[in-house]
């Protein structure tokens, strides 16, 4: 990859962030109850129990059904309607005003994420800040496959919320003149690599992303951290997104890629 083609991949990336609903426009996650019950600044009453998500509304409330885009897009709901999600899944269930309510289960519980299109970090957005191209960070790891891939159970941003993750071998690199090894999963047909570094907290978000293209016949991956990533939790505090492993936190600065918001 070369800085121009980075350029193109910042300009899209800016580009395609910013949608009406997208992960900028995050307001709230609220757990849906056991008993029916309100949640803050949304109208109705909300529940969950048996492994449905139920809510109580009339149709002077103003929740609108919107099911994903199914056929009853944008009725009124006037009663009690459900859902059901297995775990991991999420629904753009309902409407209220700007607002999306997206249902989701997760950690085998309920709860509701709003999305805002007048959220203020959306209306703000000016682009995410970044370091500048750096050619020292563009790097070439040697990646091992493990003889089968190792299930692992990960923390995730939300403290509620258990992860698990597949690995499916390591990369190992040198940086600084230091040899460094991260764990990698599958991501189509190339890596996904989860990592903390240095310039965590202060300059960077908890930790960031890199994806890769697939290894080539001899193994060889480029590593080009110009490319990395923040997590949905890196913009808001109403993420999911999985931690990376012990393993997987860089004891050097990769003063490359996306920074704080």
């Amino acid at each position: 990859m070369t800085a121009q083609s980075w350029e193109d991949f910042r300009a899209e990336r800016n580009r395609s962030l910013p949608t009406p609903h997208g992960w900028l426009s995050l307001t709230s996650l609220q757990w849906l109850p056991g008993e029916p019950g309100p949640l803050d600044g949304l109208p109705g009453r909300w529940s969950a129990a048996d492994g449905v998500a139920r809510v109580s509304a009339a149709a002077a409330d103003g929740l609108l059904l919107v099911r994903g885009g199914s056929a009853n897009q944008n009725q009124a709901v006037d009663g009690t309607i459900e859902a059901r999600l297995a775990e991991d899944e999420s629904l753009n269930w309902l409407r209220s005003g700007t607002v999306l309510l997206e249902l989701a289960m997760r950690g085998g519980a309920y709860a509701i994420r709003t999305r805002d299109a007048q959220a203020p970090a959306l209306q703000g957005f000016n682009g995410v800040p970044v370091f500048d191209y750096g050619s020292e960070f563009a790097l070439t790891g040697q990646f091992h496959r493990f003889p089968e891939a190792q299930e692992r159970d990960i923390a995730t941003a939300n403290p509620r919320v258990p992860g698990r993750a597949s690995f499916i071998g390591e990369v190992v690199f040198e940086l600084d003149g230091q040899r460094q090894t991260l764990l990698a999963q599958k991501n189509g047909s190339g890596l996904l690599l989860n990592f903390r570094d240095a310039s965590n907290g202060a300059e960077t978000a908890g930790w960031r992303f890199l994806s890769t293209e697939a290894p080539d016949a001899d193994s060889e991956v480029l590593l080009d951290f110009n490319f990395s990533l923040n997590w949905p939790s890196g913009f808001s505090a109403f993420g999911t997104c999985p931690q990376p492993v012990p393993e997987n936190t860089l004891p050097v600065r990769i003063a490359a890629g996306e920074k704080l918001l």
